[in-house]
């Protein structure tokens, strides 16, 4: 039974694509089958992180949503960029299902709106048309219809949050939603620590506020953040503390299956 997995923030700039990323990396190179699909269609950029250019992209979640493609025409594989020989050895697998990054498209989103059920049956058509293992979902930030249902449908929700007191109220709001949508296991992440802080102390006033474990807090990293959005840390600095702490986030997300 394949695990649905939505990775959200209430607020933007939390680091939450390169979480997504590098999490769908890590569960490949364990052997699972991963399907990630950006449901940020507002502002869609997690095919970056998978070195896909615009070029090469010629259907979208946009085409299915309108129907005008099948949602697994809309899948790439993006295993390239773990190299064949560690996706081969491990019998791994990643799918990419990017939004369009066209202005008139997302103007027409935003303008028209989409069908959110066709939305979920793409996830569940995904699932089975891939035999994923994993279905990750990088969300829109905030809540609204689309954010709803990706939490609602999930096994497990990995909110994502920076120390920050706007990001902890929007954390509040969106840890209470989860809950009362009964969200069988909420993870939350503390990403861009500054390394002036006191992490342990940090972890257990986070865990201590929302009643939910802190599977890592991730530091504030020139090198990640040299990366550019470009690469994968978890492929590229395996050594370093932002990988150790996204591996310790797929340990808690194994441990609710």
């Amino acid at each position: 039974m394949a695990r649905v997995v939505s990775i959200h923030s209430f607020r933007g700039g939390t680091g939450k694509s390169n979480i997504t990323a590098n999490l769908a990396a890590l569960l490949a190179l364990r052997g699972e089958r991963v399907g990630v699909i950006d449901t940020d269609i507002q502002s869609p950029g997690i095919h970056i992180l998978f070195g896909m250019e615009e070029e090469h992209i010629s259907k979208t979640l946009n085409d299915y949503l309108w129907g005008q493609c099948s949602i697994e025409d809309t899948a790439y594989d993006v295993g390239e960029r773990l190299g064949h020989s560690a996706l081969e050895a491990a019998g791994g697998a990643i799918y990419l299902i990017p939004s369009s990054l066209r202005a008139g498209e997302i103007t027409r989103i935003l303008r028209e709106g989409y069908d959110v059920g066709t939305l979920n049956e793409g996830f569940r058509d995904l699932i089975r048309e891939l035999n994923l293992d994993y279905l990750l979902i990088d969300t829109h930030p905030g809540l609204n219809e689309e954010t709803l249902l990706s939490i609602a449908i999930s096994d497990c929700l990995v909110i994502v949050l920076r120390p920050d007191q706007q990001d902890f109220q929007g954390t509040a709001v969106t840890v209470d939603v989860a809950r009362r949508l009964d969200v069988p296991q909420i993870i939350l992440v503390v990403n861009k620590a500054l390394s002036s802080y006191d992490l342990d102390a940090l972890r257990d006033q986070v865990e201590s506020t929302y009643e939910c474990p802190v599977a890592a807090v991730l530091p504030l990293s020139e090198e990640v953040a040299a990366l550019q959005s470009a690469d994968l840390a978890v492929i590229r600095l395996p050594d370093h503390s932002f990988s150790k702490g996204m591996e310790a986030v797929v340990q808690a997300i194994e441990a609710g299956k």
